[in-house]
This record gives structure tokens, C-alpha cells and sequence, in this order.
């Protein structure tokens, strides 16, 4: 995953190409369906224990597509920014790291 590009407007935008939206979009579809798996899990009385499992696993896959995500920031967004001479933009990140934490 690679973002397109970022740039500054009334907001900060990441630009995707739309294959980027797409595997982004797939992977957000697969946790929904998790996460509706555990809810049917809790209406069928299952087991603590499993529905657990589950709620480890969709928080495994948010992790990953975060951190893709941040990867991704990070080759392209801060590179730029930083090769542009705006160094704030470390502390930005170190910030977004704080809150991922």
C-alpha cells in the first residue's frame, strides 16, 4: 500500500489511487464481518473464552492495517514533508505514535 500523495488544504488529505481505496476497503469489510460474528456470538451465549479469540483477532487485524497504513504515511508523507525542510512533521508522528500506543 502506498499513499498517492498528501497535501494541505482547510485539512490534511491523503490521495489513494483507487485500487489502494479498494484493498483498504476489502480489509475493513473482512473486520466488519468479524466484528458481526462476535455479536452474533454474545446473542448465542457462546463462551467467554471464544468470543475472546475473536476480539483478539479483529483487534490483530486493525493492528495491521494501521500499521500498513502508518507505513505507508511514513514513506510518503513525512518523507516529503521532511525533504521539504518541515521537520515538525517529526514531532507530528512522534505524537501519532503516542496515540497508537
Amino acid at each position: 500500500m502506498s499513499c498517492k500523495k498528501c497535501c494541505e488544504d482547510t485539512k490534511k488529505r491523503t490521495y489513494r489511487t483507487q485500487e489502494e481505496k479498494e484493498k483498504i476497503t476489502k480489509r475493513l469489510n473482512v473486520i466488519e464481518g468479524q466484528v458481526r460474528g462476535i455479536n452474533q456470538m454474545i446473542a448465542d451465549d457462546r463462551y467467554c473464552d471464544d468470543v475472546l479469540i475473536q476480539i483478539a483477532a479483529v483487534t490483530k487485524s486493525l493492528q495491521t492495517l494501521g500499521n500498513s497504513i502508518l507505513e505507508c504515511h511514513l514513506k510518503t508523507c513525512v518523507t516529503r514533508d521532511i525533504q521539504n525542510g518541515n521537520t515538525d512533521i517529526v514531532d507530528d508522528v512522534m505524537q501519532l505514535v503516542k496515540k497508537l500506543q
